[in-house]
């Protein structure tokens, strides 16, 4: 989808398939939107006087087969009350808009951008959010479902017009297309299924960015590599599959040679059956979603790479199938870590951080000035926060504060959970240096406190995002969270 800033000397007179006209509950029209009601002979003023439409946040109204416009058609687009507008309330109101906008066809939108926001939602981010949720909106799953293809009309150009400050105005935009893409890649890996999206094809993926961009370089290790490494943890998990076990790393050098980079680091289960630790077969078929974490390092690495964002990323992702076989690790077997450390595997299915732990471990080598892990990891975690906000568990308060920022900033929202010392007593055990599972509830906090463990010479955060990687409840399908969170956090960073 490609964005254009217009200042045409009419809007009315402006050709585009659609004309979007941004209107706040007081009701109060921008100039675009006075200038069109005159041409549609008050018929806005008429409507808004009616009560037919009352500026509620993501409300739409299509005005079809208008008169005296450039445009074929008008849609009016609430935002809500601009005295206590927040910045979730403007994501989703897009995101409405976004949903409104599938229904109507239209290849090119235009939108009255001559809106004020208040100072805490300021103009430049609404209009970066506009343009990430239009992007995300243009997302149809298709790879394996041809019909799904037929009759799409996919947005392929919006103009954004009379918008201030043009060069923020202008850098906002092609950053939110940015990170739109981004969000819709991670979610079409999501949505592949396990027979197509395998380990392999993720660092075949890997490979494609490094091919794309010249400021990435990709390394894949295979599983001779990993052993030689000591990666014992990791690949104790694909011990039952057939599926090569992949460790990838992508270098995106946009910073200073010496600068520091900051770490992602991704949980790639492409398929996790739980192992020995059979999981129910009920909603089986949704653990293809168990890579999340390595999609969201993908689409994240995408979209700061297309941003050029002037820092030094690393993104590794550490990749699997859990699968039970007769070489499966077994309840009770002790693995040994990259770290040295031995792990007692009580539960097959907590996996996750068997993989993330040798990646944790790996990354020290970088001398990172951040590390986030991002993990499909606990079923506790969706008990705690439900689907709305990811879990956040971090070594660093400020590090903590920056990504819960981001998260409000982007829309793509954390809550914090606590990791003292007095958890870290329930992943002891008799048997190895710690134990794969805790013991007494907590287990968001617990899984927490074992990465925790490989990650304590450097800043680290980890987000569990169990509950909102993808669609639960609704339609199936992948999310593309936490890449939005993630890309606000790195935007701040190189800012």
């Amino acid at each position: 989808m490609r964005a254009f800033l217009k200042n045409p000397g009419s809007v009315t007179e402006f050709s585009a398939d659609l004309l979007i006209l941004p209107i706040f509950a007081d009701k109060k029209l921008s100039k675009a939107s006075r200038d069109t009601d005159r041409a549609l002979k008050k018929q806005i003023s008429r409507l808004l006087d009616a009560g037919d439409f009352n500026g509620k946040k993501g409300e739409t109204l299509l005005l079809p087969g208008v008169q005296n416009l450039g445009t074929k058609h008008v849609m009016l687009w609430g935002c809500g009350d601009k005295g206590s507008l927040q910045r979730q309330h403007w994501v989703n109101a897009c995101h409405q808009l976004s949903r409104a906008l599938s229904a109507t066809k239209a290849k090119h939108i235009a939108i009255a951008a001559d809106f004020k926001t208040p100072k805490k939602v300021p103009n430049s981010w609404a209009l970066q959010q506009i343009s990430t949720q239009l992007t995300r909106g243009n997302y149809r799953y298709t790879t394996t479902k041809k019909s799904a293809a037929k009759g799409l009309c996919p947005i392929e150009k919006i103009s954004f017009l009379g918008a201030s400050d043009t060069a923020n105005s202008k850098h906002a935009i092609t950053q939110g297309i940015a990170i739109g893409d981004g969000i819709n890649i991670a979610r079409d890996l999501g949505d592949l299924p396990g027979n197509i999206c395998t380990p392999k094809y993720l660092s075949s993926e890997a490979r494609k960015l490094g091919r794309k961009f010249e400021r990435i370089s990709t390394q894949v290790l295979g599983e001779k590599q990993m052993g030689e490494l000591g990666m014992g943890s990791l690949l104790s998990v694909g011990h039952g599959s057939k599926e090569e076990s992949q460790f990838i790393i992508m270098q995106y050098k946009g910073g200073k040679k010496s600068a520091q980079p900051h770490v992602l680091v991704g949980k790639g289960i492409t398929f996790d059956t739980g192992g020995i630790s059979l999981k129910p077969g009920a909603k089986m078929d949704e653990m293809k979603f168990d890579m999340c974490g390595a999609a969201s390092v993908l689409g994240t690495m995408h979209a700061l790479a297309t941003m050029n964002l002037p820092i030094n990323v690393i993104g590794v992702i550490a990749a699997a199938e859990n699968m039970p076989a007769g070489n499966a690790t077994k309840p009770g077997d002790v693995v040994t870590s990259m770290a040295g450390k031995t792990i007692e595997v009580l539960n097959t299915d907590a996996e996750g951080r068997l993989v993330l732990c040798d990646a944790l471990h790996y990354v020290k080598r970088f001398k990172p000035a951040s590390v986030v892990d991002m993990a499909t990891l606990t079923g506790a975690c969706i008990v705690a926060l439900g689907h709305h906000a990811s879990g956040l568990l971090s070594n660093d308060d400020s590090l903590a504060d920056e990504l819960l920022a981001a998260g409000i900033a982007s829309g793509d929202r954390a809550w914090r959970l606590p990791i003292w010392d007095e958890y870290q007593e329930q992943i002891k055990t008799p048997y190895a240096d710690l134990a794969n599972i805790g013991a007494g509830g907590a287990g968001t906090i617990t899984a927490a406190c074992f990465l925790s463990q490989f990650a304590e010479d450097y800043r680290w955060a980890h987000l569990d995002i169990a509950g909102t990687a993808w669609n639960q409840p609704g339609p199936k399908g992948a999310s593309g969270r936490p890449v939005a969170l993630l890309c606000q956090y790195l935007q701040t960073i190189g800012s």
